[in-house]
């Protein structure tokens, strides 16, 4: 089943040792980080860490994000980004925190060659706003958060294929389906024709799974429930 999809899998993680695992997997084509999971990782030092990777991680495209709340630190910010490599891509919110959009922003550094990674959207409105300058400039990413969708109760997948559509007019703008909450998700957006997705490295090790025999898997998990009530040592 994984031979057939058209979906490219971007790994989505910053534990260094867990990017170069996915890196040299040719199922992975791509990867992204941002601040959230750097924190969680424990990075301190961004540009130390970013530089790290990338001395590793030279032939797939990899996402960093600018960390700024103010446009001309954001812009600053990119630009050096931008320098650490022909691989990196470039992070920016839709907005910043007061909900101002960062369209303008977004075409500045598209024509000036940066590869932009529109990121945190999740209407086709946000997509609309920023899909002609990226068309026109040096191409991206549309990174729509699909996951926290579902996680309001809407079905993400309507929307994301309104917006692959849409995106027929625009050459050089990918979409991403971002934070998937399970390994279904990637055929959901392989279905729909999204061009990416973001899967952490544990939702990437499910992918074994795919097309399993579901007898043999409901064996195994009796299995697994007796084996762990034994290693416990449980008595009635």
């Amino acid at each position: 089943m994984i031979s057939t999809l058209n979906v490219k899998i971007f790994a989505d993680g910053a534990e260094k040792a867990g990017m170069l695992e996915m890196a040299a997997d040719p199922l992975i084509a791509g990867l992204t980080t941002n601040p959230t999971l750097m924190r969680q990782a424990g990075i301190t030092d961004y540009r130390a860490f970013a530089k790290e990777v990338l001395a590793d991680i030279t032939d797939k495209p990899i996402s960093f994000e600018v960390f700024s709340d103010e446009f001309p630190e954001m812009e600053r910010q990119a630009l050096e980004i931008a320098s650490w490599g022909a691989n990196v891509n470039v992070k920016i919110p839709i907005t910043n925190t007061r909900g101002e959009s960062t369209a303008a922003l977004v075409e500045r550094l598209s024509s000036q060659g940066v590869k932009v990674n529109v990121t945190a959207m999740m209407t086709r409105a946000q997509v609309e706003s920023v899909a002609p300058a990226l068309s026109s400039g040096a191409g991206g990413y549309v990174s729509v958060f699909a996951g926290r969708i579902a996680d309001t109760g809407r079905d993400p997948v309507p929307t994301m294929k309104e917006i692959v559509d849409y995106l027929a007019d625009y050459p050089g703008v990918e979409l991403i389906w971002a934070s998937p909450r399970e390994v279904l998700n990637i055929i959901h957006a392989d279905m729909v024709g999204c061009h990416i997705i973001t899967v952490t490295n544990s939702l990437i090790r499910k992918m074994s799974l795919f097309g399993k025999d579901l007898p043999t898997f409901s064996l195994e998990t009796v299995q697994m429930f007796y084996n762990d009530a034994q290693a416990a040592g449980y008595t009635l």
